[in-house]
């Protein structure tokens, strides 16, 4: 006797309570958010249901007739993050904005909502993590005070729509995106499920609206941006907020931009009285000298389409242990590393392996672009034979395994700002491009040609024995 099977409508289903993933057997692990535990039966298969076609709100037309005057950008009053922004925030768009904790992501969108207020667009300012008194001595501190800007404090979605309705602002501001919940959503605040309906909900009210909104967003301990990865595809702009808390210097990345560039990168400087842009950053990577001391090179590195003049400083001392140390601070260890085994085997500088090495950055700024490695191996020669290199000298250029130096992007605008500083010499790859008026530039082909510029100085006999360099007929760029 043939044995019944049970119609597809009593079959169990399970879901997931974090992100809402279903599926008709359960699993102890979710496949799509990879939570352990959270998949609970939830009753029935639902049915199987198509969609009919329904009433069109808006016609098609064809696209040169489709008014783009509604996709103007407006500023934010901030010079640095509209130039990320590709001009400013346009009615209708959603950013979201990601940064480590204490990075100051708070303090600059509370300038923001600030500056951006005015008689014609109000500005919405909502907490989810601190007070409005909170925030309102922050606002004092930093002078973000205007009769334009409204601060709510709220945890609840439908509270946080409802002041929509009441101010009807042109911006909202919503700090952050992972301490707003739904009631109508199981799930704790910052579950996937959750944040994926409150950016939903406010993505809609945005468009609806016409109103621009600013999404914080936590990040995890590797640097990602919590939350699923379906957030970042809804909005229509990923920012980065990047820097060293120890440092002044902050960065502002473009991940995603619907409405500009990608390649843009806005600087500021973080302070007891605030935040402000800076237009040029470049004095905060420098260190003023009146003589050059040895161990340290000047680089033009870019940050998206901006160059800027850092300094690179190493330091080399006798190891009291059998593997001597390997400190990096702002620098890739495996570059600074493949450096190392350049100059001991391609630039005939030996006994590198058997002492301390230590290179850092100077100002918090970070160099991972390979055009940094001529100026790291230079910083690293100098330091090994206590020479200094020539005054107002800029290193540039990516340096392979073989010991060539190898041509980089955006020659031409890094020289540019290196003569604009005041720098008069460089050390390029071969064929560079135009070269700035009052600039003299040596072409390089490798390590070995580079590293002529180490003027010939009488040495310690210690020294000599310790980290011998090989003799050269003392420096191209002498005498100028």
């Amino acid at each position: 006797m043939a044995t019944r099977k049970s119609p597809a409508k009593d079959r169990p289903s399970y879901r997931c309570t974090e992100c809402g993933w279903t599926t008709a057997k359960w699993l102890g692990r979710c496949p799509e958010c990879q939570a352990w535990g959270t998949v609970e039966e939830a009753g029935g298969s639902p049915a199987v249901r198509t969609t009919a076609p329904g009433r069109v709100t808006t016609a098609a037309l064809p696209i040169g007739q489709v008014d783009g005057r509604q996709a103007t950008a407006r500023s934010t009053g901030v010079a640095e993050l509209d130039r990320v922004l590709g001009g400013g925030l346009v009615p209708g768009a959603v950013v979201l904005l990601a940064g480590e904790p204490g990075v100051g992501k708070s303090t600059l969108l509370l300038d923001v909502a600030a500056k951006a207020a005015s008689d014609d667009h109000r500005t919405l300012y909502v907490t989810g993590e601190e007070s409005a008194s909170q925030v309102r001595l922050r606002a004092d501190r930093i002078g973000a005070l205007d009769d334009h800007l409204y601060l709510a404090a709220e945890t609840d979605l439908s509270a946080v729509l409802g002041h929509l309705d009441s101010v009807k602002p042109s911006l909202l501001v919503l700090d952050s995106v992972q301490t707003i919940a739904s009631p109508e959503i199981d799930g704790a605040p910052g579950g996937m499920a959750q944040v994926r309906e409150v950016a939903g909900a406010l993505i809609r009210a945005s468009k609806e609206r016409g109103m621009s909104t600013i999404l914080v967003g936590h990040v995890t301990k590797d640097g990602n941006i919590a939350g699923p990865r379906l957030l970042e595809h809804l909005v229509d702009v990923v920012l980065s907020f990047e820097g060293d808390r120890h440092a002044r210097l902050r960065l502002v990345r473009g991940v995603k931009n619907r409405y500009g560039a990608t390649d843009e990168v806005g600087c500021f400087e973080l302070h007891d009285e605030g935040i402000t842009g800076l237009a040029d950053p470049s004095g905060l990577f420098l260190t003023r000298r009146d003589e050059p001391v040895p161990g340290t090179c000047l680089t033009v590195t870019l940050e998206g389409r901006r160059p800027l003049v850092a300094e690179v400083q190493a330091l080399t001392v006798d190891s009291q242990i059998p593997s001597p140390r390997r400190t990096t601070s702002g620098l890739e260890t495996s570059r600074v590393s493949m450096m190392l085994a350049v100059l001991e085997q391609r630039g005939r500088i030996s006994a590198l392996g058997k002492r301390d090495i230590y290179s850092a950055t100077v100002g918090g700024v970070k160099l991972s672009e390979p055009a940094a490695d001529l100026a790291v191996a230079l910083a690293l020669a100098s330091a090994a034979s206590d020479t200094p290199l020539p005054k107002n000298l800029v290193a540039i250029g990516e340096v392979g395994l073989a010991g060539e130096v190898r041509r980089v992007t955006g020659v031409q605008r890094r020289l540019s700002e290196a003569a604009r500083l005041g720098f008069t010499h460089a050390l390029v790859p071969t064929d560079p491009g135009k070269i700035p008026a009052g600039m003299r530039v040596l072409e390089v082909a490798d390590v070995g040609e580079a590293l002529r510029v180490l003027p010939r100085r009488p040495r310690r006999e210690s020294a000599r024995k310790e980290a011998p360099v090989e003799e050269t007929s003392g420096s191209p760029l002498s005498g100028h």
